[in-house]
């Protein structure tokens, strides 16, 4: 049953606003604090310990110290929205009936209102240092005796951030790390109170193993990459004995796509709207609307409570002029300085950056003479039967500051044209032929002798120093070549996947934008990167991909393979020459 307004309003007559919070009152930024305060002391017998959260805030910068850059060793003084958070954790107190395990008689004891966070902030906010010392406060500073706490992420690598930054802090205190018998000592994965015979311990994202544990404290970071919830409901299951365990829950946004993230971001929107009744969550969120200007200096300082001092407006300002007009560069600013989920792909290239790399739009139907005897790379992309099968040569340039020039060629197979045509009654499919920007080969399938017989043209009229090719659809080519005498230490195996190219996508992106791909104006090519998507992986690391299977790229990520031939370890692997004839056929 969702509480009322009228219960809401009681409350807040019975409980007004502090004066830290009334001057958040109409600040929109600050509306999940606001609801906070009032779904509190909506809860029956509720009441806000001032002594508590004041003393918890004076004590903040002696407890704790920073531990980075150069806010290394500096006192940590609460920002207003960190504090807001602190006083909201550590003030408000509700009854709640127990047992006495003294007497064995009913007892009430006023516990947390609050024993979950779930925080949301963008980038570079000091999540992971605020999160630090949020651990510490209920596991070192509560002295708690038999505590236990656990960390963890997505991975222990993860985790270790935040555990990390716990550590360090401890180190900044020598009243607790200091002297021969210190009060806290250290391993590598556990922070120990020998005076309270407590533990905090480092975990790895798994669940296995996990079960038999008794939480006091638990803290897991990046929520958005979660693969899972069932490390969290084990140690939340633990928790059944403890008199007022607290879960700290803190993320930025993350791609659609991760369910378990999403989810748990609309359940924070639901406690905040007031859809889901959950008096025990406090809901943060810093973020930009739906609707906001992503590129308006108001919103982005509405998503980033700590701004001019982290991070600073220099850099926001650099990262969104990246973005502007790079449809993948926006995805990544809004998801890590906006707070915004994104989907998993989106529109690549930028339309008018791609026409400006061709400053002689017909120079594809030249190129190929003019370039002869010239050192090149090509990549082929076979299709599987019907779709397009693409090579592309690409060369570098000669000069320093002169752009990349591509060469690309197309096939289709003949006998599926008519269908094209009447599916497809917007691409020039005849047009292209004629022009011979599309070449096709007899059947219903891509008659892969023509493509054979395209490359041996290659190796006859250039200087090729290898051919990647996605060993997908390709092992036939591939070894038709080789048996036709086309060197194996020319046939480089590279497989579509963001390891293999995920560098040279950046690489190729960079290229377009500064006007160094000299694509020629093809427009088959062209076509393509009117369509192209990016797919992330949750580091935002990206590589070619498409929305729909209409959507043809092969030409974009033929490309993209030649790039990555030339960039050597630099694309994720082995230079081609160290690549070289590992296929096995």
């Amino acid at each position: 049953m969702q509480t009322s307004e009228t219960a809401l309003s009681a409350a807040g007559a019975f409980w007004p606003l502090p004066d830290w919070l009334a001057e958040h009152e109409n600040d929109s930024a600050y509306a999940w604090a606001i609801s906070a305060w009032k779904r509190a002391a909506a809860q029956k017998g509720a009441w806000f310990d001032a002594r508590k959260a004041d003393l918890v805030v004076a004590n903040w910068p002696r407890w704790f110290k920073l531990t980075a850059d150069r806010f290394a060793g500096v006192p940590f003084r609460l920002l207003k929205w960190q504090e807001i958070v602190v006083r909201l954790l550590v003030g408000w107190k509700r009854p709640a009936d127990h047992i006495d395990p003294l007497t064995g008689k009913p007892i009430v004891y006023h516990v947390r209102v609050f024993s979950r966070l779930l925080l949301w902030v963008p980038r570079k906010n000091g999540k992971s240092e605020f999160l630090a010392a949020l651990s510490l406060l209920f596991f070192v500073h509560e002295r708690l005796v038999g505590s236990e706490g656990y960390c963890f992420a997505r991975d222990e690598d993860q985790a270790k951030i935040t555990f990390g930054r716990m550590k360090s802090m401890l180190l900044k205190d020598p009243q607790l790390t200091g002297g021969a018998t210190p009060r806290v000592t250290m391993t590598a994965k556990g922070i120990y109170v020998a005076e309270t015979a407590s533990g905090f311990h480092l975990l790895s994202g798994k669940p296995d193993g996990k079960h038999g544990r008794m939480p006091q404290v638990i803290t897991g970071d990046e929520m958005h990459e979660w693969e899972t919830r069932d490390l969290e409901d084990n140690l939340r299951q633990g928790t059944g004995t403890r008199l007022q365990p607290v879960e700290l829950y803190a993320s930025t946004a993350g791609l659609k796509s991760k369910v378990v993230g999403f989810g748990l971001w609309e359940e924070t929107l639901g406690i905040l709207d007031g859809a889901i009744e959950d008096g025990s969550t406090l809901a943060v969120v810093f973020a930009a609307g739906p609707d906001d200007d992503w590129q308006d200096e108001k919103v982005w300082a509405k998503a980033n409570p700590t701004i001019g001092l982290t991070p600073t407006w220099d850099y926001i300002r650099k990262e969104a002029a990246k973005a502007k007009g790079n449809p993948r560069a926006e995805a990544a600013f809004r998801r890590y300085h906006l707070n915004q989920w994104v989907e998993q792909t989106v529109r690549w290239l930028n339309r008018e950056k791609w026409l400006a790399c061709a400053p002689d739009p017909d120079a594809w139907r030249t190129r190929r003479e003019a370039l002869k005897g010239r050192r090149c790379v090509a990549a082929i992309d076979v299709s599987a039967t019907q779709d397009i099968t693409a090579k592309v040569q690409l060369f570098e340039p000669e000069v320093a500051g002169e752009p990349y020039l591509l060469l690309p060629r197309f096939w289709i197979p003949q006998g599926t044209l008519e269908t094209r045509k009447r599916r497809d009654r917007v691409t020039p499919w005849a047009q292209w032929i004629e022009s011979g920007a599309l070449e096709t080969t007899p059947g219903d399938a891509v008659d892969q002798n023509f493509v054979m017989k395209a490359v041996k043209e290659d190796l006859r009229d250039f200087e090729v120093e290898s051919i990647g090719f996605d060993p997908w659809n390709a092992a036939k080519l591939i070894g038709d070549l080789q048996t036709d005498g086309v060197d194996p230490e020319l046939l480089v195996e590279m497989r579509q996947g963001i390891l293999t190219l995920g560098e040279p996508s950046k690489e190729f992106e960079r290229l377009v934008l500064t006007g160094l791909m000299d694509h020629g104006g093809h427009p088959v090519l062209a076509w393509m990167a009117g369509h192209v998507q990016v797919r992330f992986d949750e580091n935002m690391n990206f590589m070619p991909a498409r929305k729909r299977s209409a959507d043809k790229i092969d030409g974009i990520v033929a490309s993209v393979m030649a790039l990555g031939l030339t960039m050597g370890e630099q694309a994720g692997g082995p230079s081609v020459y160290e690549s070289r004839g590992v296929l096995v056929l």
